[in-house]
């Protein structure tokens, strides 16, 4: 276990008993980018970096103009996700960029800052939508419909707790 990153049990969950290709694995990045984000090339690294030391069994299926790669979990795989679900878990790791703009105010003009800051609406917009989507193929996962419905129930209160403290902020600036 030692040598998996948080990361590498990121790709190991969303790989799952289905399976999935670097394609899935970044669509669903980009689906869930409330709980967890990284540069897409790190979804096509990663599976590749798991499939050789064991974790993911990687093969060939036929695409629409040539093959791709699909992973599913080893036995390994499954053993080292065992291990790592039974470890405590810690609070979640956050890096805010808008926390650390605020706190830079004094630096800027605060229209300007406060115009920056305001750009997070569409996203929080668009975030929301996704997961209203997200709530619809919930279904489609039956062994995993609880647990996404909690995860989705969650981002929906960070997505909250955004907007409301950009209405804080707003007042503030």
């Amino acid at each position: 276990m030692s040598n998996l990153t948080p990361f590498s049990y990121v790709i190991l969950v969303l790989v799952g008993e289905g399976g999935a290709g670097p394609h899935d694995l970044v669509r669903m990045m980009r689906d869930g980018r409330v709980y967890w984000t990284a540069p897409e090339s790190q979804y096509y690294a990663e599976p590749k970096k798991l499939a050789g030391a064991g974790y993911l069994e990687a093969t060939k299926q036929p695409g629409r103009t040539h093959a791709k790669t699909h992973y599913t979990l080893t036995d390994k795989g499954r053993e080292a996700l065992a291990e790592w679900l039974a470890t405590p878990t810690r609070f979640a790791r956050i890096q805010n960029e808008a926390i650390v703009r605020l706190l830079g105010a004094e630096y800027a003009n605060r229209g300007v800052l406060l115009e920056s800051l305001m750009h997070l609406e569409r996203e929080l917009d668009e975030l929301t939508q996704a997961l209203a989507a997200a709530a619809e193929r919930e279904a489609a996962l039956p062994h995993r419909s609880r647990a996404l419905a909690a995860n989705r129930r969650l981002a929906q209160r960070i997505l909250d707790a955004h907007r409301a403290w950009l209405t804080e902020v707003r007042d503030q600036l």
